[in-house]
């Protein structure tokens, strides 16, 4: 698949964990790429990633189906996957499909993680 000029999706793994920051929208027109993204970081064992959904405008039930399937990736794997989330629209969203007990947002990145993205050696763009 190629890569959107504005990807939907970008990776950094800070330590022991792993951040995709989601932005703009993530529908079926983009939710292929995410899922290449989280794919690849769901791939190893015992991962700990971190799906920021802070920089999302709109999210449909094609990022809600990459979202579960991430998961189980992890989870089959001995690892975590979470999501950061600050909007309420999402926050009903998650409600209203019953993915909320699956997914409970945390609102901001843990302790230590710095918000955002660069292009710092060490940070990759997916």
């Amino acid at each position: 698949m190629t890569p959107p000029a504005d990807p939907p999706a970008r990776t950094r793994v800070d330590g022991p964990r792993t951040v995709v920051e989601l932005t703009g929208e993530i529908d079926l027109a983009t939710a292929g790429f995410v899922a290449d993204q989280l794919d690849a970081v769901t791939a190893a064992a015992a991962v700990d990633v971190l799906v920021d959904l802070r920089g999302v405008e709109f999210f449909d039930c094609s990022g809600l189906r990459v979202l579960c399937r991430a998961q189980d990736r992890a989870v089959r794997g001995g690892g975590r996957l979470r999501v950061v989330c600050d909007q309420p629209y999402l926050h009903r969203l998650f409600g209203a499909t019953g993915l909320l007990g699956r997914f409970p947002p945390l609102t901001s990145l843990p302790d230590g993680l710095p918000d955002g993205l660069s292009d710092a050696p060490g940070d990759r763009t997916e």
